[in-house]
């Protein structure tokens, strides 16, 4: 039975609603849940220490052409122990660009956020420059 109280002092409601398929998670008995990978709401899985190729959230970027270059780096970050996370795996990530680069039939949109990126990183830098520049012109 769903109901609404109205607290004592009158600022604040509770509403208290029995449970249904929209606000409660999957079961495993429950026809829509499923124990295969693809149903997991992550890549990782922490617990079976096994990547979900097939998680939406990858966006299909380890489907081919380059989803070998992109799970190589993927599960290299991932797996990383070093400081700072996943330094080791630089290479993999620029041959995984390399290959996004080589296929921008597939990896538009992967493209388009790297290039945004390395514009903002570039127009910061400058601007620090001009910084710089300026205060040393004050100086003198």
């Amino acid at each position: 039975m769903s109901y609404t109280r109205q607290e004592e002092q009158g600022k604040d409601t509770v509403i208290f609603l029995e449970p249904s398929p929209s606000t409660t998670p999957d079961s495993p008995s429950s026809p829509s849940a499923s124990s295969s990978p693809s149903s997991q709401s992550a890549a990782f899985n922490p617990e079976t220490g096994e990547i979900n190729w097939d998680c939406p959230c990858l966006g299909g970027m380890a489907k081919p052409p380059c989803g070998d270059a992109f799970k190589e780096a993927f599960s290299c970050f991932v797996f990383s122990t070093e400081e700072p996370k996943g330094i080791e795996c630089v290479e993999k990530f620029k041959a995984m660009q390399d290959c996004f680069r080589a296929h921008p039939e597939n990896y538009a949109d992967q493209l388009d956020d790297d290039e945004e990126e390395e514009e903002e990183s570039k127009d910061g830098a400058e601007g620090e420059v001009k910084k710089e520049e300026e205060s040393e012109v004050k100086n003198v």
